[in-house]
């Protein structure tokens, strides 16, 4: 296909991307809205919940701009997308913190070695995205009413690729720190034979799942910068536009929503953690 035939197809394929991005997220905001009245609106604000709020509305800005491009939006997509990427980790490492009943010595490494993600993000949105040699905008026009607007790429993946490189290593590094905690802490569980932690293993699950999904939009962050076809294009960018969004709010309201289901004490009056520590071992307590 070429000429209107191509730019015709092109836009179709934009409009029900769109379309499908923009009805997943709400829909998963529907499912989530009477969790998030419960454990939000109803209750004493923390840093979680207003990590929570971000995260979950913002999400719904961008999926709200998916559809509309041009340069700016282009830019703001991106920035958004590094910003968001940022909230996550912030969550993360904070549910690390409590996991390693609040171990300064871990949040402070975790956060040293965080900034230099955010300077790198921060170096490539400049370098890479927001100079008009390596990526611009084009107006395709189908009709004198009818107009869309494109990306074009004019450098290849391998800037995207090296800078994805302390990112994933970043990831593993979160991942393992996780695996090493439930290991611990499953170890500890046999020797005073008791089932594990409902919250060490939903948090741990969390890691794992966010670690597969940011490797794979690294690689489909620098898969963008290759020539793909439509038919190919469209499928990447649905993933990378959906499945963050939707995993990040969960990291938060699934243990909101675990421990009001088992009706548990787990807050710990001396630090404030979801754990309490007895004989060694970390457990939670029911009336």
């Amino acid at each position: 296909m070429l000429g209107l035939e191509e730019s015709i197809y092109a836009l179709d394929w934009n409009n029900n991307l769109a379309v499908v991005i923009i009805t997943l997220i709400c829909y998963d905001y529907i499912l989530q809205f009477e969790k998030e009245v419960a454990f939000v609106w109803e209750r004493q604000w923390s840093v979680m919940s207003y990590l929570y709020l971000v995260v979950r509305y913002f999400g719904i800005v961008l999926a709200m701009y998916v559809a509309a491009v041009s340069y700016g939006i282009l830019l703001f997509m991106q920035w958004g997308f590094s910003v968001y990427f940022c909230l996550a980790e912030v969550i993360l490492i904070w549910r690390l913190y409590a996991l390693y009943n609040q171990s300064k010595i871990i949040l402070y490494v975790l956060l040293g070695l965080f900034l230099p993600i955010v300077t790198l993000y921060i170096t490539t949105n400049i370098s890479s995205w927001s100079r008009p040699s390596a990526m611009s905008v084009y107006e395709v026009t189908i009709t004198p009413n009818i107009k869309y607007c494109t990306a074009s790429f004019h450098i290849g993946p391998m800037p995207a690729v090296y800078a994805s490189i302390p990112v994933i290593c970043y990831e593993i590094l979160l991942v393992v720190l996780a695996i090493v905690v439930l290991w611990r802490h499953l170890k500890e569980r046999k020797e005073i034979q008791m089932k594990p932690n409902v919250y060490v293993v939903m948090i741990v699950r969390y890691h794992f799942i966010y670690f597969i999904l940011n490797v794979a939009t690294e690689i489909i962050v620098a898969v963008l910068w290759v020539h793909l076809s439509t038919v190919a294009l469209n499928p990447v960018l649905l993933f990378k536009d959906t499945a963050r969004l939707i995993i990040v709010p969960r990291l938060i309201i699934s243990i909101w929503d675990t421990h009001a289901n088992d009706n548990c004490n787990w807050s710990n009056p001396r630090t404030s953690t979801p754990f309490q520590i007895e004989k060694g071992a970390r457990v939670y307590t029911c009336p």
